[in-house]
């Protein structure tokens, strides 16, 4: 089993196929969640959504995306790190209230959910949905003499932990990131024809990763700052950073470079396949082995068994075949799918392993029972050796910060040492990258990253250990839940 993962964001401002530009923005984000898709679209009076459970193939056609008119948009895919995977869970999140209408889409964990929650419950607010990303909602509803910037000012110094954040209201575009900067989210750029039909207008584009910019062929213009809210709006672009100036840390999640964002994409101003090529490069450095043949867990170990074989001399071979119509494992919310999903991901090539010495470079070990099958796999082939090789530090701790880890009991890493995740794997040698290696090898500063899955050191305040179910625990015996009384149909708009 791998780390599950969190959302992906998109949103466009000033196009006239807001939604559809949103739809192929989510397609290039899909592998940052696979349970759930939505988009919400405004056409400067109005603000409809439509969401369903599914890939973002599965949720949309063409006909719901006409239902979908005007030049604004927000889109969201998404894997549960906080309340179940269910329709009334899945984003982006909609209020009509008396600051206007309201949708937020929202990339990461709020470390403080459950007391925030208890205290707007106690004021009075009904939550409809289990996900912290409500909280910020009815935060953000509350009367207020400030614009929609100044009072998310407000809103940002209540709330702790991750969060990129997407929002729009009737004819706004808003994009925040968290004062550390966890989750990244870029702004972007592209031409759009002006109201009148003409040429020469330009629409703006945020959105968690620059290959969904790629997509639709928009210009990359930066990222956001950590703390950063950028206001799109007929008026333009304008940002607002209550940080600005300050001694505010930076925390970027590290295994976006390891793990889940796409090579393709550019992470906190870091091409992504390059870090990962540094990161087996470093790996080859720190752990070399005499070897016939370095081969990659695809997808996302390809490019540091890349980096490992450029750096040793070691012929590369892709030797593990996958079947990309099976989505990624983790990401599956049940434990006889995932299980499922290891046996028919990925196919051994044996002719290519057969009395040959393997080098097996894969992104990251969390429970081990996944690269312990690869190992017996490669075994039964016939490799004469197997020697694991990971291009990270071992995971001892869970994330609070939207990534669906399991519990740190459940990490193999926290409970054992090298010598026996090694024994257990029945591998010939294992090597795993170090915490300096891997920092190194992306060419940022260590005080720009958040470590904390690999040394327990928490940059943001932690009041409890996260459970992605907390908010369905709160109810107490005597309620149902809501989900057991609310019928959600998915093939109309909801609006």
């Amino acid at each position: 089993m791998r780390p599950r993962h969190y959302c992906g964001l998109f949103g466009i401002y000033g196009h006239p196929n807001a939604a559809e530009l949103t739809y192929y923005g989510l397609y290039a984000l899909q592998h940052r969640g696979q349970e759930s898709a939505g988009i919400t679209a405004s056409d400067g009076i109005d603000l409809r959504t439509y969401k369903g459970m599914g890939l973002v193939g599965q949720v949309f056609d063409k006909n719901i995306l006409r239902s979908l008119p005007g030049p604004l948009a927000i889109g969201h895919v998404r894997y549960s790190t906080t309340g179940s995977s269910n329709i009334k869970n899945a984003q982006p999140l909609v209020v009509d209230c008396a600051r206007g209408q309201i949708a937020i889409g929202h990339n990461g964990n709020l470390t403080n959910a459950s007391r925030l929650r208890a205290e707007l419950e106690e004021q009075g607010s009904i939550f409809q949905t289990t996900v912290d990303s409500e909280i910020i909602l009815h935060l953000l509803a509350q009367p207020s003499k400030d614009d929609r910037a100044h009072s998310l000012e407000a809103v940002m110094r209540k709330i702790q932990g991750a969060y990129s954040l997407v929002i729009m209201g009737e004819d706004e575009l808003i994009g925040v990131r968290d004062p550390f900067g966890f989750r990244p989210l870029v702004l972007g750029k592209l031409a759009a024809p002006k109201e009148d039909g003409s040429e020469g207008g330009v629409a703006y584009v945020l959105a968690s990763e620059t290959c969904a910019l790629d997509l639709i062929h928009a210009d990359y213009v930066r990222d956001l700052a950590p703390g950063e809210i950028v206001v799109i709006d007929k008026h333009g672009v304008r940002s607002v950073n209550p940080w600005a100036g300050t001694q505010q840390p930076h925390a970027f999640c590290i295994f976006e470079y390891v793990y889940f964002a796409r090579p393709d994409s550019d992470i906190f101003n870091k091409n992504v396949a390059q870090v990962r090529i540094n990161l087996g490069r470093q790996l080859a450095r720190e752990h070399p082995i005499e070897a016939d043949l370095v081969i990659p867990v695809p997808d996302s170990g390809n490019w540091a068994a890349m980096g490992f074989a450029e750096e040793s001399g070691i012929d590369f071979g892709n030797a593990f075949v996958r079947n990309h119509y099976v989505g990624r494992t983790f990401l599956q919310p049940t434990q006889l799918i995932r299980d499922f999903g290891v046996r028919v991901k990925l196919n051994l090539i044996e002719e290519m392993v057969v009395g040959k010495r393997v080098v097996v470079v894969d992104d990251s070990i969390v429970r081990g029972t996944t690269a312990r099958a690869r190992v017996v796999t490669l075994r039964e082939a016939g490799a004469k050796e197997v020697h694991m090789r990971v291009s990270c530090p071992p995971h001892k701790w869970p994330c609070a910060y939207g990534i669906d880890f399991p519990t740190r009991k459940e990490l193999m890493a926290a409970n054992n040492s090298q010598e026996q995740i090694r024994e257990f794997l029945g591998a010939d040698s294992l090597g795993y990258l170090s915490l300096d290696g891997m920092i190194a090898s992306t060419g940022l500063p260590a005080n720009e990253f958040c470590a904390a899955c690999y040394t327990g050191q928490y940059p943001s305040p932690v009041e409890s250990e996260m459970d992605k179910f907390v908010m369905e625990q709160r109810r107490t015996k005597y309620r149902r839940p809501v989900s057991d009384l609310v019928h959600d149909d998915t093939q109309r708009p909801l609006l």
